[in-house]
């Protein structure tokens, strides 16, 4: 789309044009990065010009913006781009993104936090709260602002469900016996949150088994987080929703209390006012599992009802149809498909101050894998088939599978729970917070801090 002459989410793009008066003078910076917008071409040409002579590629950063943004320019930005880069010519955003992101030595110009900061208040003035200027400043963010990406809907575009209204499993008749859920159990209470209504909000906010907790659902990087709210030393549980921007394809959700911007696949914060504050999210556990999976172990769980609030099409293989069952990426990320295809799952954890992922492939004809993190003994019970995977911690104990239970190394049999593995005598090992995601997401945040299990 090109903003020159259309309007973005009901925003017109105005006051963005180069001010006429400014050919006659010296053109500054920042009405240079603002040119190729809406600026008339006598006003984008000499703009292009004074970048291009002036050869500093600290000016990429805003070109690439300009170069999604301003299409029937694409060929002139791309040309100035290869004049200060160095690189060889070409013309598509995605490609100049996953250079932006190789080149971190390259520093963006000082009007550049300015010019982004205008650039998406014209999407969305609600942006605003996210992306004051005393919080975009380099040494403020944790994330490189030239790698924000709008991701096509503005604040709450994706609305979040905050204490939706719960069935029993017997109402919900709308389910297909084959539909994938994420199934929570906490302290007793046991509910199930369908894909195909949790892809059009990304975010729930509930208190499940007395227990303030958010799933943070990405979609693109086919990632859902549960996350505990209530954060020490903070008044309140936090409540989240969806920004509308991502982070290498991957959704940057905020908190309601103080608008901060944080990466939904770390919990941590990364923009805005609880950057310094140290906290990280901590994780509990869920599963992705079919419907008749989920209450087959579990018949007394809660699940969804239909009546959100929102008009959505909450069909079976209705939301992200197309995206999941594709092998490309809707928007530009790094990866090393070396070994592992950049949409392959795999199953994540990081605890126990390591990170480990263990491929979806890996439990295909071996539902038991008996591995570690860092120093602690884990066993992971996984099917391919319905993307689920359960880790718990088993000390000294090595298990197989025994006619759906497991048995240990002294022939002693063990029940899987949502919460532990039962075994004899009231012993019980608990389970380890972990989560699927598409390989992309974890190469490109862990890469070589982590380990990954290789069979």
């Amino acid at each position: 789309m090109d903003l020159s002459r259309r309007a973005f989410g009901g925003l017109a793009l105005s006051g963005l044009a180069l001010p006429r008066t400014a050919l006659a003078q010296e053109i500054s910076m920042l009405d240079a990065m603002r040119a190729p917008l809406s600026a008339p071409t006598s006003e984008f040409n000499a703009a292009m010009e004074m970048m291009r002579t002036r050869g500093n590629p600290d000016v990429a950063a805003s070109l690439i913006n300009a170069l999604r943004f301003s299409r029937s320019r694409g060929p002139q930005i791309a040309e100035t781009l290869q004049a200060v880069t160095g690189e060889d010519y070409f013309t598509d955003w995605f490609a100049w993104m996953l250079w932006q992101e190789k080149n971190p030595q390259i520093k963006p110009h000082a009007d550049f936090p300015a010019f982004k900061r205008e650039l998406m208040l014209r999407i969305d003035e609600n942006f605003d709260e996210f992306l004051r200027t005393e919080y975009i400043q380099p040494d403020r963010m944790r994330i490189r602002l030239e790698e924000i990406t709008w991701g096509g809907v503005v604040k709450d575009g994706i609305p979040s469900l905050d204490n939706p209204d719960l069935i029993t499993a017997a109402q919900a008749d709308y389910m297909r016996g084959d539909d994938l859920v994420f199934g929570v159990s906490i302290n007793g209470d046991v509910r199930a949150y369908p894909l195909r209504i949790m892809g059009w909000h990304e975010m729930f906010n509930e208190v499940i088994g007395g227990v303030p907790v958010a799933l943070a659902y990405c979609t693109l990087c086919g990632s859902g987080i549960l996350f505990e709210t209530d954060v020490p030393g903070r008044a309140a549980p936090l409540v989240f929703g969806s920004s509308g921007f991502l982070y290498r394809s991957n959704k940057l959700m905020f908190d309601r209390e103080t608008n901060s911007l944080w990466n939904q696949w770390t919990g941590k914060p990364v923009v805005g006012p609880l950057v310094d504050s140290g906290i990280e999210l901590r994780q509990r556990p869920v599963v992705i599992t079919t419907w008749d999976n989920w209450t087959a172990a579990n018949p007394d769980t809660r699940v969804l009802s239909l009546e959100t609030g929102h008009r959505r099409d909450y069909g079976s293989g209705v939301v992200y149809n197309d995206y999941f069952a594709s092998p490309d990426l809707m928007f530009p990320a790094q990866v090393d498909q070396g070994t592992h295809q950049q949409k392959d799952y795999v199953f994540a954890i990081r605890q126990f101050g390591a990170a480990r992922a263990w491929p979806l492939n890996a439990f295909e004809g071996m539902p038991v894998i008996n591995d570690a993190i860092a120093d602690t003994a884990l066993l992971l019970v996984g099917d391919p088939a319905t993307r689920s995977v359960r880790a718990y911690e088993r000390k000294d104990h090595r298990f197989a599978p025994a006619g759906g239970r497991l048995r240990d190394e002294a022939g002693a049999e063990w029940r899987v729970t949502e919460t532990a593995l039962l075994g004899p005598d009231g012993a019980s090992l608990p389970r380890v917070a972990g989560h699927i995601s598409y390989w992309f997401a974890w190469d490109n945040y862990l890469g070589d801090s982590a380990t990954v299990y290789d069979g």
